[in-house]
């Protein structure tokens, strides 16, 4: 396992363009409104990430068995059926679970199908949280 590669990394692809060819304005909404929530909370501009995340910042993972990489701090991929965010899961605390609203979660991945049906709020402070979290975890040099 760890020698095989990480298959998702920032590219120079465009953000605007990728939004711009979402099937539906709601999508495209939302997905504006995700990316001016996590560029202020990490300072930093959107970025591809592989042909469909969209990533803010980035840290250097290295796990104890030795499979390593670079991830985004906060980002989301705006997917045919729902948004999906990726968080740190530790953040995924049930008291904040349950007020957040209408979604479903994976392991890593909170699953939204618009921003309307979630507490802003809530969404903001798990969002806040995992960059923390990450930060922390994986201080970089």
């Amino acid at each position: 396992m760890a020698g095989k590669p990480n298959k998702t990394h920032a590219t120079d692809a465009s953000v605007d363009a990728f939004i711009a060819e979402l099937p539906s304005e709601t999508m495209r909404d939302d997905s504006r409104a995700l990316i001016r929530l996590m560029q202020e909370l990490t300072g930093e501009a959107p970025r591809m990430w592989g042909p469909t995340i969209i990533g803010f910042g980035s840290y250097h993972y290295r796990y104890a068995s030795g499979r390593e990489g670079d991830a985004p701090l906060a980002g989301f991929s705006p997917r045919k059926p729902e948004l999906v965010i990726y968080l740190m899961s530790e953040v995924l605390a049930p008291e904040l679970m349950a007020t957040l609203g209408k979604h479903r979660r994976g392991k890593v991945c909170l699953y939204v199908k618009r921003l309307d049906d979630v507490d802003l709020g809530v969404l903001t402070t798990l969002i806040r949280r995992s960059i923390a979290l990450a930060e922390e975890t994986y201080p970089q040099a």
